[in-house]
């Protein structure tokens, strides 16, 4: 399935149904008076978070969705009937906006939530609302009222406990498949994951975690490089930060130290609030040789920064119990691990 995780759309509530103009003919009632009914209600435009989804897909397929019509109204003093609400299923930690000012309007992320996005129209009352002792034989009643209709931006956050971060090629994919049973694509190549991984790891003591591997980040993702500006929402709802830094083979002229600093200078620039999220540094491919020497030069460097970083080797396993457990005691207290 493909990820599509921005998207816009039009919605419309059902018109009001119009208020009828009608008057009695009973036989035995010849001055029986008016009798038009009311017209219904048009049905709302509803949106309901749905744990089963993970993408907007269906919407960038079909992107206009109109509520249908309220019934007019009828004589003999009947209403009509009002419409059913239409329900769009969205996935859980979808953002709704106002495409025209951007004002977010809804953030929906509890599975079941039910918001109105377009109400519906109210039916016009009948003729026989507007009757007294004055206007004893209305010939008019109201139309229905429009439903209300909107341009709506939807945006996709992911909901994880654990954001992976690090430039690409860094392990991220290798450690999400190490620590969970997701199987995401691994390759020797950069930008081999194009979009976000989820994994589920079953921790100690029943408890466990959501882990979101971000693919794609590079300097200037801020601004569109590479495809980090595509996906760096979705570490905005992470409690903590694993940086996974790259000590195998970099490119020539590139350091572990560099990477690890010009990554926080993207997510300060992306939001300072996401600076400030808590971060856990691993430095990453330790089972080479080159790379256990790279990552007590990088240990070094920020030793004097005063931030600590844990060796581990995503392809082997080394490291990896610790640095779960570091990640568990900032998500459930000083007790886990």
């Amino acid at each position: 399935m493909k990820f599509i995780d921005e998207t816009k759309i039009h919605v419309k509530g059902g018109d009001g149904g119009k208020g009828c103009v009608a008057f009695r003919r009973e036989k035995f009632a010849p001055r029986g008076g008016p009798s038009g009914g009311d017209g219904g209600r048009g049905g709302d435009v509803v949106l309901v978070t749905d744990g089963r989804l993970t993408t907007l897909l269906d919407f960038r397929f079909q992107p206009r969705h109109f509520a249908r019509d309220g019934q007019p109204g009828m004589g003999s003093d009947c209403n009509g009937h009002a419409a059913e609400a239409i329900e769009l299923h969205v996935p859980v930690g979808t953002v709704v906006r106002d495409a025209a000012t951007g004002e977010t309007l809804f953030d929906l992320t509890k599975p079941g939530e039910r918001v109105v996005v377009a109400r519906g129209g109210r039916g016009g009352l009948g003729n026989m609302n507007f009757a007294n002792s004055t206007r004893q034989a209305p010939r008019f009643a109201e139309p229905g009222q429009p439903g209300e209709e909107k341009e709506l931006v939807l945006e996709l956050k992911l909901l994880a406990d654990v954001g992976l971060i690090g430039f690409p090629n860094a392990g991220k994919s290798t450690f999400v498949s190490r620590v969970s049973r997701a199987r995401p694509k691994i390759a020797d190549y950069p930008f081999t994951t194009l979009v976000p991984n989820l994994g589920v790891v079953a921790y100690k003591d029943r408890l466990s975690f959501v882990v979101a591997d971000i693919p794609g980040l590079i300097e200037g993702a801020h601004e569109g490089a590479g495809l980090g500006h595509q996906f760096l929402r979705h570490v905005e709802r992470c409690r903590v930060l694993i940086h996974l830094v790259d000590c195998g083979t970099p490119d020539p002229g590139r350091t572990p130290e560099d990477d690890w600093k010009k990554i926080n200078r993207e997510l300060a620039l992306y939001s300072p609030e996401l600076a400030k999220k808590p971060q856990i540094v691993a430095a990453n491919k330790i089972d080479l040789p080159e790379g256990r020497e790279r990552f007590e030069k990088l240990r070094r460097a920020l030793r004097r920064k005063k931030v600590e970083v844990i060796g581990v080797s995503a392809a082997t396993g080394e490291g990896v119990g610790e640095l779960l457990d570091r990640a568990a005691r900032v998500l459930f207290g000083q007790g886990a691990g």
